[in-house]
């Protein structure tokens, strides 16, 4: 499942909280982004 993170303080928010209203039910901020996966690096031989 797809989550977004808030600018404003910080905490996960998974897309179904989001279907209403696009704010941050913990408080109140319009402002987010998407988490991206760690890459992991490797040498070639």
């Amino acid at each position: 499942m797809q989550s977004y993170k808030c600018f404003k303080c910080g905490k996960k928010i998974n897309v179904s909280a989001l279907e209403k209203r696009f704010v941050c039910p913990h408080c109140g901020s319009k402002i987010f982004f998407k988490q991206r996966t760690k890459v992991k690096k490797v040498k070639a031989e």
